[in-house]
């Protein structure tokens, strides 16, 4: 087990990436805090883990990550139940809205940056005392192909992923001394309920099948096939986990080969 007896937080818990991450850091051996800003998710991702039959001990903490006091009080709630944070999952996220640049709703932009950027660097500058003090951890920063291949109508989420990609890297720099591993892995498309749902919308718009669209996508990725959010999961626990021990700063791409970095 690679998270076996470890203590992580996984933030934005929901259909989809988030609930595989906390389900597989479960398979792991990990207790896990899960965050989300809707109760009922969080309830939905318990039952996925025990309808799996694991025993695992888990928090449920409902967070609005654009909140520091929020943030804070997630960490504390960790740290009261389990004594510390390994590993920190920041999954949570909004697209905001998809629109071309010239079109843009810079408000739109903004949201984005509030939850992508300044609330995942809220909640792991509440995280990273406690590493400190118990003499390390990890933070895996959930990221997006779109900052390495940009796609029609995603810059605004492109442009706070990006923003977080930097400061990724630096944070890796100045944590390095205290222990404390900072990595990324950079999603491309991930077969699950979102990209299912935007399929199924596009379809009932009057564009092409579910089906077509997937093939399409497929058409483009050297592996011939959208990875699903589980495998892409599995990336991230990797990066979260021992195995990783000497891994820090690094851009994982996790999308089958459609963005191939040279």
């Amino acid at each position: 087990m690679l998270l076996k007896d470890k203590v992580v937080i996984v933030s934005g818990i929901g259909p989809g990436l988030g609930q595989e991450l906390a389900l597989e850091a479960a398979r792991q051996g990990a207790k896990v805090a899960m965050c989300a800003r809707t109760p009922a998710k969080l309830d939905d991702a318990e039952k996925l883990i025990r309808e799996a039959g694991l025993s695992n001990e888990l928090l449920k903490v409902p967070t609005d990550i654009s909140s520091r006091e929020q943030c804070a009080a997630l960490v504390a709630a960790t740290v009261e139940r389990f004594g510390r944070i390994d590993v920190l999952f920041n999954s949570a996220y909004v697209p905001g809205a998809f629109t071309p640049i010239a079109e843009a709703d810079l408000g739109s932009w903004r949201e984005a940056m509030d939850v992508n950027f300044f609330g995942t660097m809220g909640l792991t500058l509440e995280a990273v005392p406690h590493m400190r003090k118990q003499g390390g951890g990890a933070v895996v920063m959930i990221n997006t192909m779109v900052t390495r291949k940009p796609m029609p109508s995603q810059a605004g989420y492109g442009a706070s992923k990006a923003a977080l990609a930097n400061a990724t890297s630096h944070l890796a720099l100045e944590l390095g001394p205290d222990n404390i591993r900072v990595n990324s892995a950079f999603m491309g498309w991930m077969w699950g309920p979102s990209v299912e749902g935007y399929f199924k919308m596009a379809e009932e718009a009057g564009g092409p099948t579910v089906e077509q669209q997937k093939a399409a996508v497929a058409a483009n990725v050297p592996l011939r096939r959208i990875p699903d959010d589980a495998d892409c999961a599995k990336a991230a626990i990797f990066l979260g986990s021992d195995y990783a021990h000497a891994v820090t700063g690094a851009a994982l791409d996790v999308n089958g080969g459609e963005y191939l970095p040279h």
